[in-house]
């Protein structure tokens, strides 16, 4: 009989605040095995660009505490393939340790990326050998606006399966693609042993049997590590898996650990606080409408449009006057969102405003979570270009009532086509994703080029 005990994690999300216990636990067990074998597998999603040390890192950071982990393998999530820009991500991975197995991700000239491997073999000491398949969310309309060629999970399975037929004992995929699709992954490859899921952030405790594969998940920020023990016969096929999670605060903690974590928080803001991106006049000061106005502007801009909206809810902090830096901007809008420019026939730019003005006062003070959002709440919606007769229900385009004929562009964020509230965005929208910068990186050019820094201001800045 063979033991092999395998650890995952899932969708970190630089909540680096548990990495001293997790590293700890995982350490304990890998230094001390009960098994024949331990490896360790993450399921993507490992960071997230609202952490300044992340941020200023471009995940770098991530990579050298991922490092510390001792992993075995891992894959990505849409917020290392999606939120970081093409040239990011192509060295995100440069001084990595283990392999990253990704099988639904091609550069634009069809060829695999130089950081990840189509799927990977191990042999354990008793020759068993285990296939690794890593899958991502198949999100074309937004990985190809980054140069990325995305495939369906089936199309994937369907051209990899071939090529690993009799190379394996045991199949495992690591995947960042949610619950829902693990089943179906489940349900129609019966092959397949194990997935080690992440994306949807569901915990599920002790696992899930869908036909003969086992799916498991640990939730988010890891608040949870997961810990499988699986049992082989001597001809190496599998009797036995025993999924379980184990909770962070079960894990010790030390009284450093809390020096550690403002550490990271600490050096980041440090680093992110050397680039001064602009001089904000005092109309800035506290006050969080001025923010929104000016940011209006910039994603109006990038997009190339007279129209554009924002939620004050994006804003968890106002700007401020005086020497403005990346930090400050880091802290107000963490969210790794893109700037979208959808056009739309007047009539439908009617129906859009519309479901804004029916879904007002219920989205004010909603509470919302995931589709890159950082904040708390959905917020106060704020246009650019346009206003609203309620009353009457007329809409209004630069002075003028919109021609219900007539073609607009308006400047959105990826969000809001995301989000279940505003369908007509999604549905007639014609959305173009634009990358490479995301929402800060445009407020941020923009606010440097509307308000230098003068060298007088910088020189005064130091003196003080």
């Amino acid at each position: 009989m063979e033991k092999i005990r395998i650890l995952h994690t899932n969708d970190l999300h630089s909540h680096f605040e548990h990495f001293p216990q997790i590293g700890r636990y995982l350490k304990q067990i890998q230094n001390h095995p009960d098994a024949d074998e331990v490896y360790t597998f993450d399921a993507g999603d490992f960071m997230d660009r609202s952490h300044p040390l992340t941020d200023a890192t471009e995940g770098q950071s991530n990579i050298k505490l991922m490092n510390e982990f001792h992993y075995t393998a891992g894959t990505i999530g849409n917020n290392e393939g999606i939120s970081n820009p093409h040239a990011v991500l192509e060295h995100l991975f440069d001084h990595v340790d283990y392999p990253i197995i990704l099988s639904n991700l091609r550069e634009e000239d069809e060829s695999m990326p130089k950081w990840a491997q189509d799927y990977h073999i191990l042999k354990t000491k008793k020759g068993t050998r285990i296939a690794l398949v890593g899958l991502t969310a198949a999100y074309p309309m937004t990985y190809e606006p980054n140069n990325w060629h995305v495939k369906m999970l089936g199309n994937t399975m369907n051209r990899v399966l071939p090529k690993i037929e009799g190379k394996y004992d045991l199949l495992i995929l690591i995947t960042h693609v949610g619950q829902k699709m693990d089943r179906w992954l489940a349900k129609h490859y019966p092959q397949i042993n194990l997935i080690i899921g992440g994306h949807s952030h569901t915990l599920i405790k002790n696992g899930e049997k869908v036909n003969k594969t086992w799916i498991t998940q640990t939730g988010k920020w890891g608040n949870y590590v997961g810990d499988i023990m699986l049992e082989l016969n001597d001809d190496h096929q599998l009797k036995k898996v025993k999924p379980t999670t184990v909770s962070v605060q079960q894990m010790k903690e030390y009284p450093i650990d809390t020096a550690v974590i403002q550490g990271y928080l600490d050096k980041g803001k440090e680093l992110l606080e050397k680039e001064k991106v602009a001089f904000l006049p005092e109309k800035f000061a506290d006050d969080k409408v001025a923010a929104i106005q000016i940011s209006l502007d910039a994603i109006a801009d990038f997009a190339g449009t007279d129209l554009a909206m924002l939620s004050s809810g994006l804003f968890l902090t106002p700007f401020k006057s005086g020497i403005f830096t990346h930090y400050d901007l880091q802290q107000a809008l963490p969210h790794p969102m893109h700037v979208v420019r959808s056009t739309l026939k007047g009539s439908d730019l009617w129906r859009l405003v519309m479901e804004i003005e029916k879904n007002r006062h219920y989205l004010e003070h909603f509470p919302l979570q995931g589709m890159s959002f950082r904040g708390k709440i959905f917020g106060e919606m704020y246009y650019k270009g346009i206003k609203v007769d309620n009353f009457h229900r007329i809409v209004y385009v630069n002075g003028k009532e919109i021609n219900p004929n007539e073609e607009y562009q308006i400047a959105v964020l990826d969000h809001y086509v995301l989000i279940p509230f505003f369908p007509t965005l999604a549905i007639v929208g014609e959305n173009e994703f634009l990358f490479p910068d995301f929402l800060r990186e445009v407020v941020k050019k923009y606010l440097a080029k509307e308000f230098p820094i003068s060298k007088s201001e910088l020189n005064d800045r130091r003196k003080k």
